[in-house]
This record gives C-alpha cells, sequence and structure tokens, in this order.
C-alpha cells in the first residue's frame, strides 16, 4: 500500500533530489497553510510573498518561505498559538514535523518559526524516490521559515483565494498589484549580505509578462514605514524607475543567476540575465494609485 505522500507528490514529477525537496517543501506549505486557515488565522492575516505567487497565481519557480502580514497591528500576536493546528494538519498527510519558535528579539515586530523535517525520512516513504534516497545524509533536514509581520504597513488590498484538493481551504492572500509593491521594495532594499537574491529579479519579470501594476501607495507606505529611502514629496513612478535603475546596475548577474537556478525547473531560463536586459525590461512597469 502506497504512502499518502506518493500520490500527492506525482504530480511534480520528480527526478532529481533537488526535485523531490523543492515537492516535498511546497506540500508541507500547502498543508501548513490549510492548517492555519482551520484555525481561523486568516480572519486577522493575509499570506503575501514568493509563495504566495507561486501556490495562488502560478509563478513558475519554487519558494522557501511562508510570509504573512496581519490585517492590524497586534505586538502580542504569537505563532504559538496555531501550531497545534499546522502539526495535525501535517501529520494527517503522513508529514513528521518539528515546529521551532524563533525567540523575538525587543526591537523586531517579525514573528517567526521554522517547521523543520528531516529528508531522508520522508523519502523512504516514497517508493518513487528508492534510487534517490540513498544519496541523502541521514541528518539532512530540509526547512520552511514562517514570517508575520506584526506591526505592518496597511496600504494593501486581499482578496480571499481557494487552495484546492485534496489540501482545501480559504486563504487571505494580497492582490497581485500589492504583492507587486511589495516585490519591488525588497528588490530594492532587501539586504543581500552574502548573495543576491535573484529570484526578486525572477519575480518582477514574471509580474511585467502579465501586465500587472505596481500598487504606488502601498509601496509608498512600505518605504516609509521601514524608513529605507528620504523622500521629500510622494513616492511618484518616476522615483520607483531611478531607484530600480540604480539597483540594477549594482547587481552580480551571475550571483543572481546561481541564487534562482535550484528553484527552476529550466535554468536556461535566465541564461540571458543582464543589467541591460533588465533596464530595459522596468521601462515597461505600470503603476496604480
Amino acid at each position: 500500500m502506497s504512502h499518502p505522500l506518493e500520490s500527492l507528490i506525482q504530480k511534480y514529477e520528480p527526478k532529481t533530489l533537488n526535485d523531490f525537496e523543492n515537492a516535498l517543501k511546497e506540500l508541507i506549505q500547502e498543508i501548513a497553510l490549510s492548517g492555519l486557515a482551520r484555525a481561523h488565522f486568516f480572519d486577522s492575516a493575509a499570506f503575501y510573498g514568493g509563495t504566495a505567487l507561486r501556490i495562488f497565481y502560478g509563478l513558475p519557480r519554487f519558494s522557501e518561505d511562508l510570509d504573512f502580514t496581519l490585517l492590524q497591528p497586534k505586538s502580542t500576536f504569537s505563532l504559538q498559538h496555531y501550531f497545534s493546528s499546522i502539526l495535525d494538519m501535517l501529520q494527517s498527510f503522513g508529514f513528521e514535523i518539528i515546529f521551532d519558535e524563533v525567540k523575538k528579539s525587543q526591537n523586531t515586530h517579525i514573528e517567526s518559526a521554522y517547521l523543520k523535517a528531516n529528508i531522508k525520512t520522508h523519502l523512504l516513504k516514497l517508493k518513487s524516490a528508492k534510487d534517490i534516497v540513498k544519496k541523502v545524509h541521514s541528518n539532512q533536514a530540509m526547512h520552511v521559515k514562517f514570517e508575520v509581520d506584526t506591526l505592518p504597513p496597511l496600504g494593501f488590498e486581499s482578496e480571499v483565494k481557494t487552495l484546492f484538493p485534496p489540501i482545501t481551504a480559504a486563504i487571505r492572500i494580497l492582490k497581485p498589484s500589492s504583492l507587486f509593491s511589495g516585490k519591488i521594495h525588497a528588490a530594492l532594499f532587501r539586504s543581500w549580505k552574502q548573495r543576491v537574491k535573484g529570484r526578486d529579479f525572477y519575480d518582477i519579470l514574471w509580474f511585467l509578462g502579465r501586465n500587472i501594476p505596481v500598487k504606488l501607495s502601498y509601496l509608498e507606505q512600505k518605504i516609509e514605514y521601514t524608513k529605507a529611502y528620504k523622500r521629500t514629496q510622494h513616492l511618484r513612478a518616476e522615483d520607483v524607475i531611478s531607484l530600480l535603475e540604480q539597483k540594477l546596475r549594482s547587481v552580480n548577474w551571475e550571483d543572481a543567476r546561481q541564487d534562482i537556478i535550484r528553484f527552476l525547473n529550466n535554468p536556461s531560463e535566465v541564461s540571458s540575465w543582464s543589467e541591460n536586459f533588465f533596464l530595459n525590461a522596468i521601462q515597461n512597469l505600470k503603476f496604480e494609485p
């Protein structure tokens, strides 16, 4: 008798270890969302970020984290209230998961936690992974990070989308133009540390390809909230273009490609990336108030 995960993972047609890991992570993400919905989390929060784009809008890359914003600020919010519902849902599908809450420092409004799972333990449940599992170290782990902004800027718009069977749930999610604003903000002001986040630029191209506008008022609120850029007037479309042009001229495009490749089924998608390629692309940005 096959394990419940076997039928769920087949839609991904995984072949490599990276394929299996991406597929398992995405299943964990979807099931965790269902657990959150069951605990009424989306009465007071909305889903955003790359994983939201992937699951609900068809972004053709895998993503690692689950990012949320509260609908109204609440400094006393705690993810721990939702742990049991998430774990119960994951266990019902055969996942063996540990939830690890990150201790919140006094100067942050981000509530964080990690779902941790042993990769080999889960590959051993899958007949389709019998040739892959031999290559996996017994202690190799995968992680799905949760982040909730508990004191967020509130200029976004949201809607309720359906997560379809076999993991059915109603999930509140930011609308595409608000999601694009968040992505522009991340591309401009995210701390790169050791590696540029090529996934931000990949996502910008995806938005552009669908003629989705940037919600300018929400981007302005996010910039104001994070104090990322000093302005003497309201944010204008030409300001955003100028900031993006400056950022694009600072990117190491080989590093950007290396960041995104592991999340793609077809790495050749990013072979043409260059400064001029993106400088030309962003001239097609559209904005809404």
